[in-house]
């Protein structure tokens, strides 16, 4: 098999994983489970994506370059691309993949390999020079990703959404002075 056609299998394998994760978690769940889902065979995975682990990372990788890419293409004042993305992250459909990305980011943020290669790219990727203010931007990272991380460990939709709507607000107060 030549080289892109093997990077373009990855790269399909890759979507139906982060589709059947969205939809089953990952949890505690093997590779055998996981292939069996998306109609391939666990050597396959292993094949393109190393390990388990190596799996979730790319997971996690391909995720966060969907919101990112989304984030990107948000117009308007900050305050209303706070509202916009938080609209997006807090989807029900998104909790697992969450999850994932908090298990993976812990275990990254604790120098475990490979999930230590998601920092600090999953902070800096975020705070692109736009020619704001740049402590703001990780300001608004760190109460959207506490939030999440609120909104996935106590499912508590409406205290997170009164949390980033009051935060949107001062954004938004700031902004006009």
């Amino acid at each position: 098999m030549s080289r892109p056609r093997d990077l373009g299998r990855r790269d399909e394998l890759l979507a139906a994983v982060v589709a059947d994760c969205a939809e089953h978690g990952l949890g505690n769940r093997s590779l055998r489970d996981i292939a069996d889902h998306v109609g391939t065979s666990h050597r396959m995975l292993i094949h393109h994506f190393g390990s388990r682990e190596e799996l979730m990372v790319a997971v996690v990788q391909a995720v966060e370059a969907r919101q990112a890419a989304l984030a990107g293409e948000l117009g308007g004042p900050p305050a209303d691309q706070l509202r916009a993305m938080w609209s997006h992250l807090s989807a029900p459909s998104l909790r697992p993949l969450e999850r994932l990305f908090f298990e993976c980011y812990s275990r990254g943020a604790n120098g475990e390999a490979p999930f230590d290669q998601l920092v600090p790219s999953a902070v800096e990727s975020w705070l692109v020079d736009d020619g704001g203010d740049p402590a703001l931007r990780r300001l608004g990272l760190a109460v959207v990703r506490g939030l999440l991380l609120d909104l996935v460990a106590t499912g508590d939709e409406d205290a997170t959404t009164a949390a980033i709507a009051r935060f949107a607000d001062l954004v938004g107060r700031r902004a006009g002075a």
